[in-house]
């Protein structure tokens, strides 16, 4: 049975932190964690974006056309749906340390089986690999945040270890550039190579990363910091009771709304500089750098400003809804991307868009555990991701057919600018106060 806190508790101070004479601890685990996090996310990146990079060279060699592509993305999405539902409960069932540890082990074999395909059946099978164990990513990395840092840190700390999708998506055409273009290696060869990052990171990963109990070098200060809400632990929540609460569905349909975005500003967006202004593998590294530099600032800034909204007083509902608000509206602008003439001024419209979806994204995913217990943390962004893989899903099979029909992103854009807004408003109303969820 589940219910809601008493209306004895303002809702609308409801988390506000408990303990706020607490002073911050020396300690710093818990930010060597969330450095590990940043890590394994920007190898997430590296590997999931090194198609979409490759896109017009794969296109040019293997013949494909933009519907060959998106059922290549498509058959990604589709694994991720399945695989983000199971890895939810894998990682409340096993843990962090050995959830996380399978899903890069997996997406570490799907990623160098690339370096083996021609087909589209076979790059789809290898896509599918690299679903599978890239669904465990968020759901392994918000679980450690769970684990590691109060309320009142854990956009930040998201936001924070988020950041790492942008420097992922950096480093991609440059690592390719060099691979490539200056070593002279071929783009099989690549694939190869950059799967030795997420085998060095497992390695790293299994000998340092333990929850704050069983943790050495963990000072008594910054134990208690960890600590400091008090939450009880308790029992692990079956999919189907999490389903009956309103607020499940609000973070899932607003994944649905802003995820497809993502990944159409991730596997299209190489695709589009190149179609639009010319520009090849050499010539998109710098512009597409750029945006996802852009990105990262809105990754951190939006994580730190709900964090010290939290800290000055206002309510969890105030300061992540407020702060989700100011990203939504720096988003709307991408509906003219299609109109700029320039380079340039395209990428600081998209950076500007992406930043706002990174900023957007590092609350969205903190909303879990504000609202739920911890034991349900996991399979909460489990299935919420699955949602917006569905999403993506469709969004994959559209954008192949649009372009290969219409050769415009205008409608893509538009779809973009308003996404956002959509999904805020989804949210607010099913969870206008953000109240936290008691289930037992």
């Amino acid at each position: 049975m589940s219910t809601v806190m008493p209306d004895s508790v303002p809702a609308d101070r409801f988390a506000t932190p408990a303990r706020p004479a607490l002073a911050k601890p020396s300690g710093r685990r818990r930010w060597v964690i969330i450095a590990l996090l940043f890590a394994a996310c920007t190898i997430n990146y590296i590997d999931r974006q090194m198609i979409g990079v490759l896109k017009p060279t794969l296109t040019k060699e293997l013949g494909w056309s933009e519907r060959d592509y998106g059922d290549i993305v498509f058959y990604f999405q589709l694994a991720y749906a399945v695989a983000y539902l199971a890895f939810g409960k894998v990682v409340d069932a096993l843990g962090a340390r050995v959830g996380y540890a399978i899903a890069v082990v997996i997406w570490t074999v799907g990623h160098m089986a690339h370096g083996f395909a021609s087909t589209v059946v076979q790059f789809s099978l290898a896509r599918a690999g690299l679903g599978i164990g890239e669904a465990g990513n968020f759901p392994g990395g918000i679980k450690a945040v769970t684990e590691w840092f109060p309320q009142r840190e854990r956009s930040f700390a998201t936001g924070l270890f988020n950041a790492g999708a942008n420097l992922g998506a950096i480093l991609t055409p440059l690592l390719l550039f060099l691979i490539i273009d200056t070593l002279g290696f071929s783009w099989r060869s690549a694939f190869l190579m950059t799967g030795v990052f997420g085998i060095v990171w497992v390695i790293a990963w299994w000998m340092i990363y333990r929850r704050p109990a069983e943790a050495e070098h963990l000072t008594p200060e910054e134990r208690a910091w960890i600590e400091q809400d008090g939450e009880v632990p308790t029992a692990k929540v079956p999919l189907r009771t999490l389903l009956g609460r309103r607020e499940t569905w609000a973070y899932a349909l607003a994944k649905f709304c802003i995820d497809p975005i993502w990944w159409f500003f991730l596997f299209w967006l190489p695709g589009y500089l190149h179609d639009r202004y010319n520009l090849d593998l050499k010539s998109f590294a710098l512009p597409v750098a750029a945006i996802y530099l852009i990105s990262d600032a809105g990754s951190i800034g939006g994580g730190w400003l709900s964090s010290r909204l939290i800290a000055a007083g206002r309510s969890v509902n105030f300061a992540r809804k407020a702060t989700m608000l100011l990203c939504a509206l720096c988003i709307l602008p991408i509906w003219f991307a299609q109109d700029v003439s320039t380079v340039w001024g395209a990428v600081l419209l998209i950076g500007v868009a992406t930043a706002g979806h990174q900023a957007f994204s590092a609350n969205l995913y903190t909303l879990p555990s504000d609202i739920f217990p911890s034991s349900a943390v996991g399979t909460v962004i489990g299935f919420g991701g699955t949602v917006g893989a569905i999403g993506g899903m469709a969004m994959a099979k559209f954008t192949g057919y649009l372009l290969d029909v219409t050769h415009s992103y205008a409608p893509l854009f538009a779809i973009a600018a308003s996404a956002y807004v959509v999904a805020l408003a989804i949210i607010h109303l099913l969870s206008p106060k953000l109240a936290r969820v008691q289930i037992s």
